[in-house]
């Protein structure tokens, strides 16, 4: 399985740190029954690839350990929690030059 090399490649140590200052907890849920959460840089990566390869997000390669449904189902949570505004503090990225 190609699940690390592929996360580590789609969302870097340095952006995933980053993205950690934003990201709300994952809510507590009650015990037994249904799945466990899938990672957030795992679902993370999967977004960024999305985004980035312009593949839905049913096309989303089996090598990211999750469905398109769950990285669909975590970007919505995300978006509706405003994680991709600019958060205060963290200020945006500037190009060089």
């Amino acid at each position: 399985m190609m699940t690390a090399a592929l996360v580590e490649r789609m969302a870097p140590e340095d952006l995933w740190t980053l993205f950690q200052r934003v990201v709300p907890p994952a809510p507590v849920r009650p015990q037994g029954g249904g799945h466990r959460r899938r990672g957030d840089r795992e679902v993370l990566a999967a977004i960024i690839f999305v985004a980035t390869s312009g593949c839905t997000w049913n096309q989303l390669p089996p090598g990211f350990g999750l469905s398109g449904v769950t990285a669909f189902r975590r970007f919505t949570e995300w978006t509706e929690a405003r994680v991709w505004a600019a958060p205060p503090g963290l200020g945006r990225a500037r190009c060089p030059g």
